[in-house]
C-alpha cells in the first residue's frame, strides 16, 4: 500500500483496494496485467485485417473503476505537493524514485493525448491501464 501510495491517484484506501482486490501480483507482468482489469482494446480480426474496439470490460471491474479514477489525477501539471511528500515518507526510496518516474511518464503521455485532440475519455483509459502497469511494478518491487 506505501509503494502504491508513490503515484498519483492511489491514496491509502484505493492502494489498500487495489491490494485486496489483486491479492498476488507476482501472477502477473506489467502487460499482463491491463488484461486482467478488463483495459485493454477489444479486437475484430479476420484473416489480415485488424480491427481494435471499446476496452474489453472483462475481469476485476472495481479494480478497474479505481485505475479509471486515479488516471484523472495524472492530467494537471505534475508538481510534489505536501500529500505527495507524505506519502513518499512513508515508502522505500526506491518506490520514491518509481513512483516519481511514473508520475512523470503518465502526465507526459496525458500532455501528448491533448496535442493529438484524443477524446478525455479514451486517453483517462490509456493512462490508467498503463498506471496498472506501474502500480504492478511498485507493488513487485523488493524492499531493499
Amino acid at each position: 500500500m506505501r509503494r502504491l501510495g508513490c503515484l498519483r491517484g492511489v491514496s491509502t484506501l484505493t492502494g489498500f483496494a487495489l491490494a485486496v482486490e489483486i491479492g498476488d501480483w507476482h501472477r502477473f507482468t506489467g502487460a499482463t496485467i491491463g488484461s486482467f482489469v478488463g483495459l485493454t482494446p477489444s479486437e475484430h480480426s479476420s484473416g489480415s485485417s485488424r480491427a481494435q474496439g471499446p476496452i474489453a470490460k472483462t475481469g476485476n471491474s472495481h479494480v478497474r473503476r479505481l485505475l479509471v479514477e486515479a488516471a484523472w489525477h495524472h492530467r494537471a501539471r505534475y508538481t510534489v505537493g505536501k500529500t505527495m511528500l507524505d506519502r513518499w515518507d512513508l515508502a522505500p526510496a526506491a518506490a520514491r524514485v518509481r513512483g516519481d518516474e511514473g508520475n512523470r511518464r503518465l502526465h507526459a503521455r496525458w500532455v501528448k493525448f491533448l496535442e493529438r485532440r484524443k477524446r478525455p475519455t479514451v486517453a483517462n483509459v490509456a493512462i490508467a491501464r498503463e498506471l496498472a502497469g506501474w502500480c504492478w511494478s511498485l507493488a513487485v518491487m523488493d524492499d531493499d
